[in-house]
């Protein structure tokens, strides 16, 4: 537990350190988005043994890291120039490499990158206050992860999903929601009061919604990735991070909550 806490202060430092860069080098999280995204797609082709079939393996991670600088138009084209490549690697290979195994690291690569490019297009929202609501995409996952944790550790005893996550309970489901949505308003009630010394007010209904929903969101992510992890018949898909796994293994929920949260205060504004 210990390991496990100490490697989450370090994320938390890593995410700070990107929000506080942010006026002086924007890129800065369209850089880290981008080397998430890329180790993400490396620990699943590993983990599907494709790392040997460079014709699959390294236009992967080229997609995967071309994402979140790219938009419009030119998204369209990266991706319609990897799934040539793709096509062509599975006609050239395909007595190697299941068509399973190919299709696996291709959605990947397009949910992957796709949904983490969340996090720069929720900035874009509102260049004011559009750091704050990376923090609240970030924490909706990482929040609920944390309170499932705990509460599952010292009051879990009803199994949530036996055959996909076993260490998965009730109540650790139910401590994540609970400490979602205490962080989303405590996220929301620092970020006026103290940042901003009161006067910026935000809007407490979307924070309650993104703590509410945003577990459930975060859960469906996280047993979702259990599932490819045991289609893959692996236990976690990298040793980077101490306690947690792989980056995919600590980032696996951000990519369902990020893209979650960008359509919620696309409709619902937290801040004016």
């Amino acid at each position: 537990m210990r390991r496990r806490v100490l490697s989450g202060a370090v994320l938390a430092v890593f995410l700070a350190a990107i929000i506080l860069f942010d006026q002086t080098f924007p890129l800065a999280l369209n850089i880290a988005v981008a080397i998430i995204a890329a180790a993400a797609v490396f620990e699943l082709g590993k983990a599907l043994g494709l790392e040997k079939k460079g014709v699959v393996f390294w236009p992967s991670l080229a997609a995967a890291a071309a994402v979140p600088f790219c938009g419009g138009r030119l998204l369209f084209l990266a991706y319609a120039l990897y799934t040539l490549i793709i096509c062509c690697a599975m006609l050239a290979y395909h007595e190697e490499v299941s068509f399973k195994d190919i299709f696996v690291q291709y959605s990947m690569v397009v949910l992957i990158p796709c949904a983490l490019h969340s996090l720069v297009l929720l900035r874009e929202l509102n260049r004011a206050h559009g750091m704050f609501y990376v923090l609240l995409a970030v924490f909706a996952a990482w929040a609920a992860d944390m309170g499932a944790f705990f509460a599952g550790t010292f009051f879990g005893k009803h199994k949530l999903c036996p055959k996909i996550s076993p260490k998965k309970t009730v109540e650790g489901a139910v401590g994540g929601l609970v400490a979602n949505v205490a962080a989303a308003l405590l996220c929301g009630l620092f970020f006026s009061r103290v940042y901003h010394l009161g006067q910026v007010e935000v809007q407490y209904l979307p924070l309650f919604l993104i703590g509410f929903f945003g577990a459930f969101v975060s859960m469906l992510g996280d047993l979702s990735f259990s599932l490819i992890k045991r289609s893959c018949h692996i236990k976690d898909f990298g040793q980077v991070i101490p306690g947690h796994g792989g980056i995919l293994d600590r980032f696996d929920s951000v990519i369902f909550t990020a893209p979650f949260v960008y359509l919620l205060i696309s409709f619902l504004p937290v801040a004016g």
